[in-house]
């Protein structure tokens, strides 16, 4: 028998798919142990229901994804996955992007979905500084008003002042490089599409090539098992929950009339895939595999 160690972990979370021109590659950065207590709008028991039925996980884990675009004249992240700030099965991006030869350094924008932690970790490292260093910072300007707000603050739970905290020393380390933003095109064929409620500048981009889209959501589904069939659930952590509910509704409701395709921080790995209607919710049908790009 030939000697062979077992392998430990998975090949590296990297995957690659054509949108017209530009290549996006999801990033995995791992997943988060889950809780059903997280979600609202929807009975832990129905929610384990729907776990059981499609063979999914109970607890449930939680992927978390980040994007790179490879456009024309620049190099882009979509989010940045956790760093150090979530613990030891998160932080991958990292290991992922050097499995793909390229170094920090290369990295010429990064375009924010919101400031949550498991977003914007990958974005500092152990002394506060920022991992990318040539990198400019986009952010929808209702984020840096919300997280760099001391009435907000002062009112906060230990927890959100920990998101608050991060997100503000996210903004510091990125300085006089990172630009706020609302909507319309803010890089050539890549379009802010602004969904409030997760947070306040809660953002999916939009990326449009050759006849071709795809949008990056961000934090539209965090639990695929439960929030496709059951849209009213929401996370206990949306600042606006009634907004992020219609949000979601809304995003629903475009990707399945427009045959949009899809991808989220949260979506199973690598995370692509389009939305049906499925009874009174919908469901998700992922990509299919294609050895090329």
């Amino acid at each position: 028998m030939t000697d062979f160690a077992k392998p430990e972990r998975q090949v590296p979370g990297v995957h690659h798919l054509s949108v017209g021109d530009v290549l996006v590659t999801a990033l995995n950065d791992g997943m988060l142990e889950g809780s059903f207590d997280w979600l609202v709008g929807i009975p832990v028991a129905d929610a384990e229901a729907l776990h059981h039925a499609r063979f999914r996980r109970v607890p449930p884990r939680i992927t978390v994804n980040a994007f790179l675009l490879h456009l024309p004249d620049k190099l882009v992240l979509v989010d940045a996955g956790c760093g150090g700030a979530m613990g030891p099965e998160t932080g991958r991006l990292a290991a992922n992007l050097a499995a793909m030869g390229l170094v920090p350094g290369s990295v010429d924008a990064i375009l924010s979905t919101h400031l949550h932690p498991d977003h914007v970790g990958g974005l500092l490292d152990g002394e506060g500084r920022a991992v990318f260093p040539n990198a400019e910072l986009i952010v929808h300007a209702a984020e840096p008003r919300f997280w760099g707000d001391d009435a907000i603050l002062a009112k906060a739970s230990d927890q959100e002042a920990q998101f608050a905290e991060l997100a503000r020393a996210t903004m510091r380390a990125y300085g006089n490089r990172m630009r706020e933003i609302t909507d319309g095109e803010v890089l050539r064929g890549v379009t802010a599409v602004p969904e409030p409620g997760h947070t306040p500048g809660h953002t999916g981009w939009l990326i449009s090539s050759g006849g071709d889209s795809l949008l990056i959501w961000g934090d539209i589904v965090h639990m695929p098992g439960v929030q496709f069939a059951r849209p009213e659930a929401g996370m206990g952590f949306d600042i606006d929950a009634t907004q992020a509910i219609a949000t979601r509704a809304r995003i629903f409701d475009m990707a399945a009339t427009d045959r949009l395709r899809v991808s989220g921080m949260h979506l199973d790995f690598p995370a692509f895939g389009h939305v049906t209607r499925e009874g009174s919710g919908y469901a998700f049908v992922p990509e299919v595999w294609s050895p090329s790009m």
